[in-house]
C-alpha cells in the first residue's frame, strides 16, 4: 500500500505534515532534515522543489526558493540526496513542485525517480485538472505516485466532488485563496468553508494548509480534516536557526500558544 493511503488508514485525526523547501537553508540538509523531523514526530513531509516563480507562495518560501537555486540545488540533485531516506524514514514523503521544472526532467523519468528513492505523492499547484487527467494521472498511477490536488474556497462542491472521485491519497484544502503565509486566526468566513466541506463526507481525508503558525489556526484546522500542513511558519524558523531540530521545537512551542 502507498505510505500516504497507509498513514491515513492508520491515524485519522490531528495529522502533521511539514513542508520546507530542499535546499535551503543549506544545499546538502535535505536527508537529514527529513530524519529529523521524523524523529520529532512528525507524520508526513512536503520537500519543496525551489522554483524561480513560485505563484501559490508567499515572501516567506519565495525567499527559500530564491536561496536555495542559489546554493546549487535542482530536481536532479534532489533525488541524488534522497537516494538511500528509506533505510533512515518510514513516513510519507510528498515532493512539492511546479509544472516547468518537472517537465523539464520529463514527467515519466520524474515519476520513475521518485519510485527509486521512495517519493509517495507530489503536489502540482499548476497542474490543470484536466490535463491531470487526461496525461499526467494515467502515469503516476503506473509508478503507483498519488498526485494531490488543492481545494480552494472557491471551489464549487460540484468540482470538489469530481476531485475527490478522480484522485487518490488525499485533499489538499487550502485555507484562502491568497497565497502560503502564517495568519494568527481563521476568522468566521474561512471556519465557514471549512465547516462545508466537512459536511460534504468526501471518500479522501482533508488536509488544511496555508496559515497555520498557532495554537488557534493549528486546532481549527485539526477539527475541521485530518490535520494540518505546516510551511511557511517552519521555513522561518529554519531560516532563523538554521537546524531543523531547533526549528520543529520552536514551531511546537509556537503551536501551543
Amino acid at each position: 500500500m502507498n505510505r500516504i493511503n497507509q498513514l491515513f488508514a492508520t491515524k485519522s485525526e490531528k495529522i502533521l505534515s511539514i513542508y520546507f523547501c530542499a535546499g535551503h537553508p543549506t544545499l546538502e540538509g535535505t536527508a537529514n532534515t527529513i530524519k529529523v523531523l521524523e524523529q520529532k514526530g512528525v507524520d508526513m513531509i512536503e520537500v519543496g522543489i525551489p522554483f524561480s516563480d513560485p505563484m501559490a507562495d508567499g515572501p516567506v518560501i519565495q525567499d527559500a526558493a530564491t536561496k536555495a537555486l542559489r546554493n546549487g540545488m535542482s530536481l536532479k540533485k534532489l533525488f541524488s540526496q534522497l537516494e538511500g531516506i528509506r533505510k533512515d524514514v518510514k513516513m510519507p514523503l510528498i515532493l512539492m513542485g511546479y509544472l516547468n521544472p518537472i517537465m523539464q526532467f520529463g514527467f515519466e523519468s520524474f515519476c520513475q525517480r521518485c519510485t527509486e528513492v521512495g517519493i509517495d505523492g507530489v503536489i502540482i499547484p499548476d497542474l490543470p485538472f484536466k490535463d491531470y487527467l487526461e496525461e499526467y494521472k494515467p502515469v503516476a498511477d503506473k509508478y503507483d505516485i498519488r498526485i494531490i490536488m488543492l481545494i480552494t474556497p472557491e471551489t464549487s462542491d460540484e468540482r470538489i466532488r469530481f476531485i475527490d472521485e478522480h484522485t487518490d491519497g488525499f485533499i489538499y484544502m487550502v485555507s484562502s485563496a491568497a497565497t502560503t503565509g502564517a495568519q494568527k486566526e481563521f476568522g468566521d468566513t474561512k471556519q465557514a468553508y471549512f465547516s462545508r466541506i466537512k459536511g460534504m463526507n468526501l471518500k479522501h481525508p482533508c488536509m488544511i494548509g496555508f496559515g497555520i503558525s498557532n495554537k488557534q489556526t493549528l486546532e481549527t484546522a485539526q477539527a475541521n480534516a485530518a490535520g494540518a500542513i505546516i510551511g511557511s511558519k517552519f521555513v522561518k524558523l529554519y531560516e532563523e536557526t538554521q537546524d531543523a531540530g531547533k526549528a520543529m521545537d520552536a514551531l511546537l512551542e509556537a503551536l501551543k500558544q
